[in-house]
Parts: structure tokens; sequence; C-alpha cells
């Protein structure tokens, strides 16, 4: 009976003191999308890989950041039928009962089919179906390519959507049921908020009344690939750059960026999710997923991430 008790608190202990390593998910996976759905913590990413491959997605849970359940091909080109290739850089949302990926296809160049499409489930791990049997966005606005979104909602109950590759990022404002675009309070459809050395991969969250816009700088393929934001007042900005916030380690990882944020309102604490290389390889696939808190000085600063191989 003693060994029993003994064997039962041994293990508490273990389960208690159980580190998080990094990277967090197994296998190439890149552009991840991490969300709090009540107790339980999501990352959506990309399945990277060539992009004739790359045309499905995975998701995965984890109840306490550690240990993490994959739930595989939650959507793929089966259910879109106008992507036909890389498939990549989910954004997800719930709103009401039912839960909305948003996605990029096709890595579409002028006159190609694909862009940003959206597809809605019943549960976070799916299935999706393709909402709109189209594009949501198919077209090159202001420059940017119709790439690596994300949907966010404002305090008003607004939900505005940033993207854009090239170099350029355009916020537009989705109707509510998610079937198209609206006019934004300015009149216009679409409104470049480009700030200066942005590449692709924006973010937004609000803290403390203020706006937090994030993106990546660099080329997603090289080891400079990093992550910068900006403090603005409004969701529309302007977004004058603060500080970079992730960028290599010649002693971890290179390639650190296209990431999310999640924020856990229990204990107030909030995580970067993001993609780096491993130090021994250098193929442009060759991504994985890791995950660190992310700290703020008492101004409200971002304060630079360190990267970890593990930590409690």
């Amino acid at each position: 009976m003693r060994y029993l008790f003994t064997l039962l608190l041994l293990t508490l202990i273990v389960s208690q003191t159980q580190a998080q390593h990094n990277p967090v998910l197994k296998g190439w996976y890149a552009d991840p999308e991490g969300v709090k759905y009540g107790h339980t913590y999501w990352i959506f990413p990309t399945y990277s890989a060539k992009y004739k491959d790359q045309v499905f997605m995975d998701a995965f849970s984890s109840a306490d950041l550690k240990t993490w359940t994959k739930h595989p091909h939650i959507i793929d080109t089966a259910a879109v039928k106008w992507a036909n290739k890389a498939m990549w850089a989910p954004a997800v949302l719930k709103k009401g009962s039912k839960y909305y990926l948003f996605f990029g296809a096709n890595d579409v160049h002028p006159g190609e089919v694909g862009g940003i499409g959206v597809a809605v489930a019943g549960k976070p791990d799916g299935p999706y179906k393709d909402l709109l049997g189209r594009p949501l966005i198919d077209t090159i606005v202001n420059g940017a390519q119709p790439i690596d979104q994300f949907v966010f909602r404002d305090k008003d109950g607004s939900y505005y959507m940033y993207y854009g590759g090239w170099g350029h990022c355009n916020i537009v404002k989705l109707k509510k049921d998610f079937t198209g675009i609206e006019p934004l309070p300015d009149g216009t459809l679409y409104k470049e908020i480009t700030p200066d050395h942005y590449a692709e991969g924006p973010y937004m969250f609000l803290r403390n009344n203020k706006y937090y816009f994030m993106w990546s700088e660099g080329g997603w393929t090289g080891p400079d690939y990093k992550v910068a934001y900006a403090i603005a007042d409004s969701p529309f900005g302007p977004f004058k750059r603060v500080a970079t916030v992730l960028e290599q380690d010649p002693k971890i990882a290179t390639g650190a960026g296209h990431h999310s944020v999640i924020h856990s309102a229990k204990d107030d604490k909030y995580y970067i999710v993001y993609h780096r290389r491993p130090l021994d390889q250098s193929g442009a696939n060759r991504r994985v997923v890791c995950l660190d808190e992310m700290l703020f000085d008492k101004q409200g600063h971002i304060l630079p991430v360190k990267m970890t191989l593990s930590r409690k």
C-alpha cells in the first residue's frame, strides 16, 4: 500500500513539473495560428511541404501547452474545389456555435485562380467545409498578394481582416456572416496599412485598450526571418514600428517568424506561437512550430522573446 502511495505521489510530482519542449509539434509545420477555446489550447499550422503536397491541414489541441493531440486532415483540397495546391497560413475563430477557418490557397499571382478562402465547421477539429465555393478575396489590391490573413474582432463586435504578402498589408471589414467584405468607416473597401519593413504574416491583438499590430520581416526561406510590432490607438493605425520581438538565435534556431499569440485570460499570460528552422536544417520547408511566453514591460512594450528548447 505504501509503495502504491509513493508511486502515485511521484507520478503527480512529475506531471506537475513536466517541461514544455520545443518544438511543441512533431513533424514539419509552419505559420501556426494559436487560440484558446474554453480550457483547451489549439494550434492550427500549415503543413510545411512543397506546394503540390501542401493540400491539407492538421490541428493540435492541448490542456496544458505541453502534451498535444493531433487532429489530422481537418480540411483538404477535396473540400475546397477551387484550391488545387498550397493551402496555408490558417486563421481561426469561433462565432456563435460555429468555427471558421480562413486560409490562403494556390499562392495566387495575377491571372491565377486562388486567394483567401473561408471554411466552417461545428467543432474546432472539423471537418471544415468551404463556405463560399470561391475565394473570399482573389485579386491583388495595393500590391498585396491575398495570403497570410488574420481575422480580428474589435471591441464593438466588428470583424476586420489583415492580410498581404509581397511587402504590402491591407485591412478589410468582413460582413458578419463572413460571405464578403463591406466598406470600412472611411468608405473604402481596402485600406493599405503597411508598416516599415513589413513582408507578410500580420497579426493583431488588443491589450489595455491598445492595438498591438505584429508582422514578419525578411525572407521566409532565409535565416533572417523575424517578427516586429507597432502599437496604435486604432485598428487602422497608423502603425509605427517599435522594435523586433523575435529573431534567430545562433545557439537555438534560425528563420523565426510567422507567428500568432495565445492569451490565457485566466492567468493573463501571453504566448507567442511561431515557426523556426532547426540549426541542422537548411531546406525551405524544414520548419517546426514552437511556443514561448511573451512578456511586457511596465510601459506595455513587448520584451524581446528568448527562444527556448524547453521550459517549465
